[in-house]
């Protein structure tokens, strides 16, 4: 399969190519812009508005899957457990849709993958739109909310927050450390002391200015996309299969499955979000894995040999509990 654009700035980002030295300059422009733009929005220049809820941001500083949805998804049952009436919002995919309400029925091309995977996995309400403010008034509009947990976002100011979640890929972590052009990152590393959280897909670091949360993701069963059947992933063992994913970070999906011993398969990388023609997924009837968020798009023409692989988000009890204490003691919208 050739190279996407995006598969070649990830091997300049993570693999130390001389490109990204060369691209330097045009980092430290990009930084200046943030600053500049983040300031404009701490004196006033630029309006963040206050939603009348509490906002909570799962975002992070880079580009590209962290893994923000499985913990958003964590996060809202979590919430719900709690008695909270939980609301969704997100920007959704492409950047050209109006406001609108996510429902069951809603499709990928329409709302985004991670849109209708949240939705699904949550049962919560969830509206998406460009601007974030307007998808928060919209959504309180139509629903009544006590909280609102914004899927991404972390650099949207003109949403007020009161929690602030910063999620990191434990594997790749920042790559060349280096802004946007020359590496992945949208805000400076330091950004990470002004979050209130950090949590770490994958294996935390003990040695970092900020308190690191580990967070794993489980998934140990597939489920047949045209029958609905489960089966223990381990089933799988041996058998000749495919594994497709069309995520930020495919690699960390073959590793699941390499873990789960399911290693006599050929793989299938494609661009995050990507839009699946059916002989895409096809391969002379053998048997596809695949994660949740592609199966979304598949499922219409899916056949009895397509299976997805569910993940959950495992957190530490007392980040749960630490998480839960902050909301209900921080009554105010931070400042920036």
């Amino acid at each position: 399969m050739k190279k996407t654009i995006s598969r070649y700035l990830i091997d300049i980002w993570y693999n130390d190519h001389f490109i990204g030295a060369a691209l330097t300059p045009f980092a430290m422009l990009f930084i200046d812009i943030v600053k500049c733009r983040r300031w404009f929005y701490k004196i006033g220049i630029f309006k963040s508005e206050t939603i009348p809820v509490p906002v909570i941001i799962i975002g992070n500083i880079t580009v590209g899957g962290t893994g923000k949805t499985p913990l958003t998804i964590h996060l809202a049952n979590l919430l719900k457990n709690e008695g909270y009436r939980v609301g969704l919002i997100s920007r959704g995919y492409g950047g050209k849709t109006d406001v609108k309400m996510v429902t069951q029925t809603s499709t990928s091309r329409d709302v985004g993958d991670e849109a209708l995977l949240l939705v699904k996995q949550t049962q919560c309400p969830m509206a998406i739109g460009v601007n974030r403010v307007a998808a928060a008034h919209f959504l309180l509009k139509h629903v009544p909310c006590d909280v609102i947990l914004a899927d991404d976002g972390l650099q949207h100011y003109a949403l007020k927050r009161d929690i602030e979640i910063a999620v990191i890929d434990g594997a790749r972590r920042f790559g060349n450390s280096a802004c946007l052009p020359a590496g992945p990152l949208r805000e400076p590393i330091e950004r990470l002391n002004t979050v209130d959280f950090v949590v770490v897909n994958g294996i935390k670091q003990t040695d970092t200015a900020w308190l690191e949360w580990e967070m794993q993701l489980i998934g140990d069963i597939a489920v047949n996309l045209l029958t609905g059947e489960t089966k223990p992933l381990s089933d799988f063992n041996l058998l000749p299969c495919h594994g497709v994913a069309g995520i930020g970070n495919p690699e960390r999906f073959f590793a699941q499955l390499d873990k789960a011993g399911i290693t006599e398969r050929i793989d299938h990388s494609f661009p995050d979000h990507h839009v699946f023609l059916p002989e895409e997924i096809n391969f002379n009837h053998q048997l596809v894995l695949m994660t949740e968020k592609d199966a979304v798009k598949c499922k219409a023409f899916a056949t009895a040999n397509h299976w997805f692989v569910p993940i959950s988000a495992q957190l530490s009890a007392e980040f749960n509990q630490q998480f839960l204490t902050l909301l209900k003691t921080k009554p105010f919208k931070r400042a920036l």
